[in-house]
């Protein structure tokens, strides 16, 4: 490791972003069906070693987590470090916010690289709904722990006598908690308040499986993407997806409302899968000829209620955007990528559509004018989630390096002038967004 350049409590260093790697993301049940997050992560992160040289290098942390966890991978990150090539004096540790796990765990990376605690980080997440935990039912699971503690034969017995009455099991439940309404039929509530048409959250999702697709074949991800159980792309990937033929799917949310509009064709179906960036100081990277893609320069998490205020569940990041433009002295207009995630295209929209609404901006976000339109050309160029697949909390790391690579790309191209930007915005489950601006 290159020596910590010194550091006071006023010195914050550039957090360098120097590319990612991740597996192919799959469809549920599908490719992946037999494979666990351990393996899929330890399988992102051993291409990260391998396409960087990492092979025996201790970093300072590898952060990440999953947000559907078996009791065995109560230690997941680690466990995939020590499976990996990177030296196993590397530590590493577990955090989780939902669809927003990928990001806030490369921001907790950069911050520490940022507060010179760290020179390097690997920062990512996985996710597989082919295999959810599958716990045991609250009387099953307090008989069990009765038959643990008990001190006799004759407790044992009465305890045993009451199994058959309490067997179940239960699964995680695509809800949340305090609404009992799945992720989709809230965005389904917020596609009908503000307006959002049917052919227009189509034409989002053709253009993002366009757009991918058009990246693979010109080797976009070569670098981003390594081969796992016999995939070379996201397999949800339809290249010959159109309009038209989304247009034939019926709706799956907000049906019993009337007027719904939100088909699995502009949704994202449920993925397993697995990314890991790569984080460094300037000097580590110097130190090891490692030239940035681009630079995490700031992040904001913002929560809503959507419990008793009226917010909508995937409405946080349009209160997270405005956070951190204000705090970066820029506007809306001030960027040359946007890269929003596809959790459904009604989302995506809804954030636009709130972003333009002086009445949304003034009463919800305190503001005093509306943050405006962005240019829908600079809009998830290379596709996005609709498009690979939402691996929970893989999506973070994916739009991570891919919007870092985008940035290193434009600015070879244009060769001098000022700093180009990309704006990242996830929603997530819980009524929670994370945002954050790289800049190259």
């Amino acid at each position: 490791m290159a020596p910590a350049a010194k550091n006071t409590s006023q010195t914050r260093r550039r957090v360098a972003v120097l590319g990612g790697n991740r597996i192919p993301f799959a469809r549920s049940d599908g490719a992946y069906a037999d494979a666990s997050n351990q393996d899929m992560f330890t399988a992102a992160l051993s291409g990260l070693v391998d396409r960087f040289g990492l092979a025996g290098e201790r970093l300072d942390m590898v952060v990440g987590g999953a947000v559907l966890k078996h009791s065995r991978d109560f230690n997941l990150m680690r466990e995939c470090v020590l499976g990996s090539e990177l030296s196993p004096y590397t530590p590493a540790f577990d955090l989780q916010q939902a669809c927003g796990t990928g990001l806030q765990a490369a921001i907790a990376a950069a911050d520490g690289i940022a507060a010179g605690r760290y020179e390097v980080a690997a920062a990512g997440g996985v996710d597989t709904t082919s295999d959810p935990p599958i716990g045991l039912g609250d009387d099953l699971r307090r008989t069990l722990l009765k038959l643990r503690r008990s001190r006799s034969n004759v407790q044992r017995l009465k305890l045993v006598g009451t199994l058959p009455a309490s067997l179940g099991v239960e699964i995680p439940a695509n809800s949340e908690p305090r609404t009992g309404l799945s992720m989709g039929e809230h965005a389904a509530v917020t596609a009908k308040q503000m307006g959002i048409k049917r052919v227009d959250q189509d034409e989002l999702a053709a253009a993002s499986h366009r757009n991918m697709a058009d990246a693979y074949d010109r080797g976009f991800f070569d670098d981003l993407v390594s081969p796992f159980l016999g995939l070379y792309r996201d397999d949800n990937l339809r290249p010959n997806s159109s309009v038209e033929k989304l247009a034939t799917l019926r709706p799956v949310f907000g049906v019993k409302a009337g007027d719904a509009t939100m088909t699995a064709g502009n949704s994202t179906p449920l993925t397993d899968g697995a990314s890991v960036a790569l984080l460094a100081s300037e000097q580590w990277a110097e130190a090891h000829s490692l030239a940035p893609l681009a630079y995490l320069v700031d992040a904001e998490t913002a929560a809503v209620d959507y419990v008793n205020g009226n917010d909508g569940l995937l409405m946080a990041p349009t209160y997270a955007v405005p956070r951190l433009l204000a705090r970066n002295g820029l506007s809306l207009q001030d960027f040359d990528f946007y890269e929003i995630h596809e959790a459904f295209a009604s989302v995506v929209l809804a954030h636009l559509a709130a972003w333009e609404s002086e009445e949304y901006c003034k009463r919800r976000l305190g503001l005093d004018a509306a943050l405006g339109s962005i240019d829908r050309s600079k809009l998830n160029v290379n596709g996005s989630s609709l498009a690979a697949g939402h691996p929970f909390a893989a999506t973070g790391g994916r739009i991570l390096a891919q919007t870092a690579k985008q940035l290193a790309e434009k600015k070879a191209a244009k060769k001098g002038g000022g700093p180009l930007r990309g704006l990242i915005s996830i929603c997530a489950a819980g009524g929670q967004g994370v945002a954050a601006i790289l800049e190259a």
